[in-house]
């Protein structure tokens, strides 16, 4: 129970930050749905047709959808249907689902716009933040994948339709393999994590063929509104540059990873700890948190790091560089371009 507790933390989180970056506001509490809110909206109740179960999913006809058990991350077992067809995924990582053929209909546009990913979900619809039951209702959804682990919010979700908890924040090769077999696409997910582990190797290969990656540190920085300085450990950019063959973190960084942290808060101070062989900056999409960013490249703390005295900084904007497999497979392609002149 204490590790559910932790993790969902972490997942409030790590969506309040990158909604507040990419989003251009909204306030500083760390969640993703806000369970106060939730007694706030209309809980909506479904009519069931005649002589079917409450909890039997449905076609878009009407027609009774074929079904199997699926149990989700937080315990859940639940009637889900075989072949799910209208989809709505609240979470940080809706490029999962999109590398696996599925488009849903219904997502956290938020975490959406702005991604590399973005012209292929133009036609869905936004879910909202915190998640809006009277518009998923308007989406005729057989699925709902709820990237969070609050069990208040998902007691109210489930009454839209069959609804799953999913931890976004699991590692690549277990969110992949979790929505294979929701979705009865297990082949598809272990050719993609195959074409994949390719695709890294080849980076990696790259890199090393140019003396770059071996043996060297790397920082991932960005800033919340506020002045506030975070440094990346297991999400987004992090999580590639910190592969077996790729980039060491710093011991401040790795204390971090070992406690298991999305990311970590610091001071200017402290930046110099933190700070590697080579910094990456991910640039948010708030204005303030921009002007903070570009304070921050101008302070003396900054310009006495010595990545930032050899030229040896990059950057990139926070959504090109995100934790799902889509902008996985876009940051393998990309980070060669940068590092390699």
């Amino acid at each position: 129970m204490k590790e559910t507790k932790k993790r969902s933390k972490l997942l409030l989180l790590t969506a309040a930050m990158v909604i507040v970056l990419a989003a251009c506001g909204g306030n500083d509490k760390n969640s993703t749905g806000n369970s106060n809110n939730v007694g706030q909206d209309k809980v909506v109740q479904t009519e069931n047709p005649e002589n079917t179960k409450e909890d039997e999913p449905l076609k878009p006809n009407g027609e009774i959808a074929e079904t199997k058990k699926f149990t989700d991350w937080t315990g859940h077992e639940v009637e889900v249907p075989v072949d799910p067809k209208r989809v709505i995924f609240h979470g940080e990582t809706t490029g999962d689902l999109l590398a696996l053929g599925v488009k849903p209909v219904g997502i956290l546009k938020s975490n959406v716009d702005g991604s590399v990913y973005d012209e292929q979900l133009k036609s869905a619809e936004d879910v909202g933040f915190p998640f809006n039951l009277e518009k998923a209702m308007t989406l005729n959804a057989d699925l709902i994948i709820f990237g969070n682990a609050d069990a208040a919010q998902y007691e109210q979700i489930s009454k839209v339709a069959p609804t799953v908890t999913f931890d976004t924040f699991a590692s690549l090769e277990d969110r992949m393999r979790t929505l294979g077999e929701l979705f009865g696409k297990q082949e598809e997910a272990e050719k993609w994590l195959a074409d994949y582990d390719l695709q890294l190797k080849d980076m990696w290969k790259q890199l090393h063929d140019a003396g770059i990656g071996q043996d060297e540190t790397a920082s991932v920085f960005t800033m919340y509104p506020g002045e506030r300085l975070f440094a990346m450990a297991r999400t987004g950019l992090s999580q590639v540059l910190y592969e077996k063959d790729g980039f060491k973190p710093t011991p401040a960084i790795q204390q971090a990873l070992d406690q298991d942290q999305g990311f970590v808060e610091l001071s200017m101070e402290k930046l110099p700890e933190f700070a590697g062989d080579r910094i990456f900056i991910l640039t948010p999409i708030d204005k303030e948190a921009v002007q903070d960013i570009e304070q921050l490249l101008e302070s003396s703390i900054w310009k006495s790091l010595p990545a930032v005295k050899s030229g040896k900084v990059y950057t990139f904007h926070i959504l090109e560089a995100y934790s799902d497999a889509i902008s996985r497979e876009w940051i393998a392609k990309n980070l060669p371009k940068v590092l390699i002149s």
